[in-house]
């Protein structure tokens, strides 16, 4: 014979713990993400270093005549 009762919490901790595993991977996840994007840009930035920029040109003083 069932337990109804049993039956009814059991669906609740499952409805529970599904929801907490849910928050736990998209955590994973974002932090996976976060952490490749990290180490793609720090091999980027060692293999292909920024050329130096050139000087913006100077703003030539007007005299008042």
């Amino acid at each position: 014979m069932k337990n109804p009762f049993m039956s009814m919490f059991l669906s609740g901790a499952n409805k529970i713990a599904g929801a907490a595993r849910a928050q736990a991977t998209a955590a994973v996840k974002r932090e996976a993400a976060k952490n490749t994007k990290e180490m793609t840009k720090a091999w980027t930035d060692a293999l292909m270093p920024k050329a130096p920029t050139a000087a913006a040109p100077r703003k030539r003083k007007t005299t008042r005549k």
